[in-house]
């Protein structure tokens, strides 16, 4: 079972994740502290500074939104943003950050000592008696799990004691809860949207032992979906998919705990009809207006409200234990493209922002958030997604080190044959600080022409795995200290044993190709994928296309200029030609208020591969 590089141990290097990480940083700095807990204070009877009485609304300085006083949803967002925070600064050291952090976990202990010394919420207690009788109300365990996560996150990462004191206060009161409906009504346990309880729970009962957390995994491990998953089939089609998929998250959290094996396979069941019997867009997502689309139906749900940005969070982090149970490529494939083609795509590169939905309609726009005035889910996992980067490219089983994502960074790691120390990079020319392409590279311009360092100080021999991406067109090109090699491929990956010195550089071409995807259940439907790259064309309808799609660079002219202006995040743009409307494609990621089409028609339908 493969491990991540501790996350203090690991580096994001100056590049285009660099900077959507710095984007993501300034804004969980920027917001205000207060604003950030108004909801709590309001639940514990603290008056926020000014706000006694307000003659006139719009000047209130308030949090709006799903963060408004009057939704039922209010104060879900803090829990991202401790997180978030928490990630930040367990990889590097952010003391405003940290200071920022420490304060408002401080004062959600004050909100609890007030509240009576166990209930830490931002709703009222009541809404967990109105689960009850079944009376609506809206999902009081999503906002609760926020909470507990965030806090949670923050003792974990950080090791900051104040947090796990509240936890260990409010444990109290949902042992209580969940004995006290258990003979009039079992199934509140399970309402309210409770998905993500299982697992923070079972990394509670991790951190601390307690037997209060082995009791509330027992009380939250009976979930239907689960019984489903057993029985084998479509078990998903219709639900809501982002109350769903963190339903795996605590299977799986629940077989590293426990080495039960059913957890494992329930998990690996959640991925088989998830992605793999359902099919996807080319986004990764496979939900329209936040409902799982039934299996292989894509064609039907082409609208304005694809792939929710929960979605694709979540999805992610189900694939990442599947991808360090089994080491398979595949999974560190789709985190790939959910990266370009959600993470990034989803976020407003000028700002910020998410959009909560990816438009794939013909002639969409993306619709960004604000800052302070809308709050939905997908602020809260956006901010969290911005920190995950560190987390998902270097991974060790001990003995080695396997590289699972291509994003500039550093690592070191302490191995049985010793220390070592890693780094990649995107392999240009650095010329007054600036990325540029190397004159002398052949014309080669290419995201994917990488450079690796590697220092080992022991000069003993372990072995460095890279991954190979399924996109790969062709054969990997790579040279060790300028002698090319011919590394041994094995389950995905190119495979380097050796000892290795303190400097040794190895240079590592993908070559990529533009592929036209159709949609599982329409062959007549496609998008222009270029590696693991959604490209989309900036026309405002769908414009049928004629030209031989098997060879999809024979009606598409790349638009590359080598210039000394030319930073290397801008490519994978192109022209259509010898149509009768041409029109240019860019990187779905790279569009932010154009009107977009990611789907459009073949005039010769492209077979299913």
């Amino acid at each position: 079972m493969l491990k991540r590089a501790p996350l203090h141990n690991v580096k994001i290097h100056p590049g285009m994740f660099r900077a959507r990480m710095q984007l993501n940083e300034d804004y969980l700095m920027e917001l205000d502290s207060v604003n950030l807990l108004q909801n709590f204070y309001f639940e514990a009877g603290i008056q926020l500074p000014g706000q006694q009485s307000v003659s006139d609304p719009s000047s209130a300085k308030l949090h709006w939104g799903w963060e408004a006083p009057s939704c039922q949803l209010r104060g879900h967002f803090l829990g991202h943003w401790l997180s978030a925070a928490a990630t930040l600064c367990a990889n590097e050291d952010r003391p405003q950050l940290r200071a920022k952090l420490e304060w408002i976990v401080r004062e959600l202990a004050r909100c609890q000592e007030l509240n009576g010394g166990e209930w830490v919420g931002s709703i009222p207690e009541k809404y967990f008696a109105m689960l009850r009788p079944d009376r609506y109300i809206w999902s009081p365990q999503y906002t609760m799990h926020k909470t507990i996560m965030g806090l949670k996150d923050v003792y974990d990462k950080l090791g900051y004691a104040p947090a796990i004191e509240i936890l260990d206060r409010l444990a109290d009161w949902y042992v209580r809860w969940v004995s006290s409906v258990q003979d009039s009504n079992p199934d509140a346990v399970f309402s309210g949207e409770q998905a993500g309880m299982l697992e923070v729970w079972a990394d509670l009962y991790a951190l601390t032992g307690k037997e209060k957390y082995r009791t509330l995994l027992s009380a939250y491990e009976g979930n239907a979906l689960f019984d489903r998953l057993d029985q084998g089939g479509d078990a998903l089609s219709d639900d809501h998919a982002n109350a769903s998929i963190p339903v795996s998250h605590g299977a799986g959290r629940l077989f590293e705990l426990t080495g039960d094996e059913k957890w494992k396979r329930r998990m690996e069941a959640f991925w088989k009809t998830a992605v793999t019997d359902r099919g996807m867009f080319s986004t990764t997502g496979s939900n329209a207006g936040e409902f799982w689309i039934p299996l292989r139906s894509h064609s039907r749900f082409l609208c304005e409200t694809d792939q929710e940005f929960c979605t694709v969070y979540n999805m992610v982090r189900t694939a990442e234990y599947l991808y360090r149970w089994t080491g398979d490529t595949a999974y560190a494939d789709y985190i790939e493209r959910a990266v370009y083609n959600g993470f990034l795509a989803q976020q407003n590169s000028h700002t910020g922002m998410p959009t909560y939905y990816l438009p794939l309609a013909a002639g969409s726009r993306k619709t960004w958030g604000s800052r302070t005035r809308d709050f939905w889910c997908c602020f809260g996992t956006m901010v969290q997604a911005q920190t995950l980067y560190p987390e998902l490219i270097w991974y060790t089983d001990g003995e080695g080190v396997t590289v699972s994502q291509y994003i500039p960074s550093g690592v070191s790691l302490d191995l049985s044959s010793g220390s070592v120390r890693l780094s990649q990079s995107v392999h240009m020319k650095n010329y007054n600080n600036q990325v540029l392409f190397d004159e002398h590279g052949g014309g080669r311009v290419s995201r994917w022409s990488l450079r690796l360092s590697v220092s080992s100080s022991s000069g003993k021999p372990w072995t460095l795995k890279l991954r190979v991406p399924g996109w790969c067109a062709g054969a990997p090109e790579l040279s060790l200290n300028g002698e090319p090699l011919t590394p041994v491929v094995k389950n995905g990956c190119l495979v380097l044993s050796r000892a290795w010195g303190q400097e040794d550089t190895l240079d590592l071409f993908f070559p990529s190709e533009i592929r036209a995807e159709p949609l599982p259940d329409d062959p007549g439907l496609f998008s222009f994928v270029e590696g693991p790259i959604v490209l989309a064309g900036l026309t405002d309808s769908d414009r049928p296309l004629a030209g031989d799609l098997s060879d999809p660079a024979s009606i598409l002219r790349p638009e590359t200029p080598h210039t000394y202006g030319t930073y290397p995040w801008r490519q994978n743009t192109y022209q259509t030609r010898n149509q009768p409307v041409n029109f240019r494609l860019v990187p779905l990621c790279d569009v932010t208020d154009e009107t977009y089409t990611v789907y459009f028609s073949a005039l010769t339908p492209l077979s299913r591969k």
